[in-house]
C-alpha cells in the first residue's frame, strides 16, 4: 500500500452516488452512530435494536424515502436486503462455528489441549504456554466461551506455580482476544471480510501473522509486569470440576487436527489461488471448493462429530443434543451481525461510503490508520467489539475500492485491531474478567484494560509494518 495512504483511482465508480449534499450525509452518519451509542450505553437497549434504529436514522436524515419508491429504493428496502444477505452469509458461518466449539468443549478436546500444553511447561515458560493455549482455544471459540473454559486451568496453574493469577491469566486472555479481533471465523473479522469483499484465506493468513507477535507483546511480556502490579491469589473455585473431568477424551493429535482442519482448508485455498493462475485447473477448483468458508466449516463440523464426538464416547443422540444446544447461545450474536448488515447497506445506498472515499483520497489519509481510529472510537463509545467492527467496516466500504486483495485484508485487520481497544465499564467482557479474577475496577483497568489497549496498538503497528513491505 504505497505510503499507506488511500489510492482510489476508481473510488465510487461502482458505489451508489450520494443522495444528498455532503454535509447532510455526514450529519446522517454521525446522528446514527450517536443514536446507537446512546441506546446501547445510556438506555441499555440491545445492540440488535440499536442497529435497526441506527440504520433507519441514516436513511431518513439523508433524505431517503422510508418506503420503496418507483425504482424500488427506500430505507426499509436497503435495510432488509442488507440484513438478509448478511444473515445468509455470515450468520451460517457463526452457527457452524458455534457447533464446532460446543463439540470441542463437551468432548473434552479443549481440556486435552490445555492439559497437554500446560503439562509440558514449567516456571518461566508457563505464561508462554498459557498464551498458546488461549490462542488455540480462541481459534474456534467466542471469547466468553473460551474464558469460561480456561478459568479452571488459570486458577490451577497460578496456584501450582505460586504466582499471581494475573501473571498466567493475562497471556491466556491475550491469546483469546487476539483471535477474537483478528482471525476468522469469529463474527467480527468474518463480517468485515464480507463487507469489504476481502479474501478470507489471505486475511486468515495475515491475521495469524499479525496475531502471533501481538500476543507475545501483550501476553507473556505484559503479563509479567501486570502480575507485579496486581498480585491476586487463585481461588479454589473449580478444583472439584477439574477432578471430575471425563477420563475419555480425544487425543491431543486428533483434537488439534480437528481444530486446524478448517484453518488449513481456507489457507490452502489462498495459497493455491496465489500459485495457480488458471481458474480451470482441477487442483485449484478442488481447493476453491474445499476452502470456501461455508464448505470448510461444514466439513470441520462433520469431521468433529466423529473425531471429537464419537472419539470421546458420545452416542449419536448425545452428539445431536450437543450440536442443538450450541445454537441458542449465539442467536443474539447472529441478529446483531445481521442488523449490522442492514445498517451497512443503508450507508452504502445513501452514498456515504462514496463521499468518505472521495474525501480520503483528497486528504491522502492512511486508510489503515483511518480504519483503526474509526473502530477505536466506536469501541470506546459502545463497548462492543462486534458493533465497532460492523460500523467501522461499513464506513470503509468506499475506501477499499481499487485496492489490492492484500491491502483490503490489511484494512480488515486494522478494523479488528481497533475493535478491541481499551475495554472498560461499558463492555460486558470487562465485568466478566473482573468477577472471574476477583479484581476491583481499578485493578481490572490496570491489567485487562491495559492489555487490550496494548494488543490493539501492537496489532495496528504490525498491520502498518506489513502494509509497508507487501
Amino acid at each position: 500500500m504505497s505510503p499507506l495512504s488511500v489510492v482510489l483511482p476508481l473510488a465510487g465508480a461502482d458505489l451508489a452516488q450520494p443522495v444528498a449534499s455532503g454535509w447532510q450525509l455526514i450529519v446522517a452518519a454521525l446522528a446514527a452512530i450517536a443514536l446507537i451509542v446512546v441506546l446501547i450505553t445510556a438506555l441499555k437497549v440491545h445492540p440488535f435494536l440499536a442497529l435497526v434504529f441506527g440504520g433507519l436514522t441514516v436513511g431518513i436524515v439523508a433524505g431517503q424515502n422510508v418506503l420503496p419508491d418507483e425504482d424500488g429504493l427506500g430505507v426499509l428496502t436497503s435495510f432488509t436486503s442488507g440484513f438478509g444477505s448478511t444473515a445468509a452469509g455470515v450468520g451460517i458461518l457463526i452457527a457452524l462455528g458455534a457447533m464446532f466449539a460446543k463439540l470441542l468443549a463437551d468432548s473434552g478436546g479443549a481440556d486435552q489441549i490445555v492439559d497437554t500444553i500446560v503439562g509440558r511447561a514449567a516456571g518461566r515458560s508457563l505464561p508462554w504456554a498459557m498464551a498458546l493455549v488461549g490462542a488455540i482455544i480462541g481459534l474456534p471459540m467466542f471469547f466468553e466461551i473460551g474464558l469460561v473454559l480456561l478459568m479452571p486451568v488459570i486458577y490451577l496453574v497460578a496456584r501450582r506455580a505460586q504466582v499471581s493469577l494475573i501473571t498466567v491469566g493475562i497471556p491466556a486472555l491475550a491469546g483469546l482476544s487476539a483471535m477474537h479481533g483478528l482471525v476468522p471465523p469469529h463474527p467480527g473479522p468474518l463480517t468485515a471480510i464480507g463487507y469489504l469483499q476481502a479474501d478470507l484465506g489471505l486475511t486468515l493468513a495475515l491475521g495469524v501473522l499479525v496475531a502471533v507477535p501481538t500476543v507475545i507483546v501483550s501476553g507473556p511480556l505484559f503479563g509479567r509486569l501486570a502480575g507485579r502490579w496486581v498480585d491476586v491469589p487463585a481461588p479454589h473455585t473449580f478444583d472439584a470440576t477439574r477432578a471430575e473431568a471425563a477420563a475419555l477424551r480425544p487425543s491431543f493429535a486428533v483434537t488439534m487436527f480437528s481444530v486446524l482442519l478448517p484453518v488449513a482448508l481456507m489457507m490452502g485455498k489462498a495459497l493455491v489461488d496465489i500459485f495457480i493462475d488458471d481458474t480451470t485447473d482441477p487442483l485449484r477448483q478442488v481447493f476453491d471448493l474445499l476452502g470456501t468458508p461455508l464448505v470448510a466449516l461444514l466439513i470441520a463440523v462433520v469431521v468433529a462429530m466423529f473425531t471429537l464426538g464419537r472419539g470421546s464416547g458420545m452416542a449419536r443422540p448425545e452428539i445431536s443434543k450437543c450440536v442443538d444446544s450450541s445454537l441458542p447461545a449465539i442467536a443474539g450474536i447472529i441478529l446483531i451481525v445481521a442488523a449490522g448488515g442492514g445498517f451497512k447497506q443503508v450507508l452504502v445506498d445513501t452514498g456515504i461510503g462514496t463521499l468518505l472515499a472521495d474525501w480520503a483520497k483528497g486528504a491522502n489519509v492512511s486508510v489503515l490508520l483511518l480504519a483503526w481510529v474509526l473502530a477505536v472510537l466506536i469501541r470506546l463509545a459502545t463497548g462492543s467489539a462486534t458493533v465497532a467492527t460492523i460500523t467501522a467496516s461499513s464506513l470503509m466500504i468506499g475506501l477499499v475500492e481499487g485496492l489490492s486483495s492484500t491491502d483490503t485484508s490489511l484494512v480488515v485487520l486494522a478494523v479488528g485491531a481497533g475493535s478491541v481497544f481499551f475495554s472498560h465499564v461499558n463492555d460486558a467482557g470487562f465485568w466478566l474478567v473482573k468477577e472471574y479474577f476477583g479484581l476491583s475496577v481499578g485493578q481490572t483497568l490496570k491489567t485487562w484494560s491495559l492489555m487490550e489497549t496494548l494488543l490493539s496498538v501492537t496489532g495496528l503497528a504490525f498491520v502498518l509494518l506489513l502494509g509497508a513491505v507487501v
